[in-house]
């Protein structure tokens, strides 16, 4: 069988870093939640449902360090974030994840509501 991912399944491969970031579901939610203008910390905390203001603040100084969020302060008490060049190469797989979830989310939830009915005790213990 060819090795399809590459060096991807090696220990110290910064793939695997990449796919850190988009598998953190707060990460992408902020990265999608910037992908169509920059936005104060109150407007994103307004935006993407079930978002501590802490949690946020953690997320986004993640993705400043990753290089792909910036933040810019317009004046003492201004603060806003954008995607950086870097972040904006997210947008376009982030959007087909979006549109896949859209496409598909029901099903997701029928198979785990079927699940969730004939064995609910395993369900509970792998939760």
């Amino acid at each position: 069988m060819r090795n399809v991912a590459g060096p991807a399944f090696l220990a110290d491969c910064p793939t695997r870093l990449a796919v850190e970031i988009i598998s953190d579901k707060w990460a992408v939610l902020v990265l999608f939640g910037l992908s169509h203008r920059p936005r104060r910390h109150g407007e994103l905390v307004d935006l993407i449902g079930g978002i501590s203001r802490k949690v946020l603040t953690q997320t986004l100084r993640r993705l400043q360090q990753y290089g792909l969020v910036e933040r810019r302060a317009e004046a003492p008490r201004r603060v806003e974030y954008r995607l950086t060049d870097l972040g904006l190469t997210l947008v376009e797989p982030i959007e087909v994840l979006t549109d896949w979830a859209r496409d598909h989310g029901e099903a997701v939830v029928a198979f785990q509501e079927a699940a969730e009915a004939a064995d609910p005790a395993r369900v509970r213990a792998a939760g």
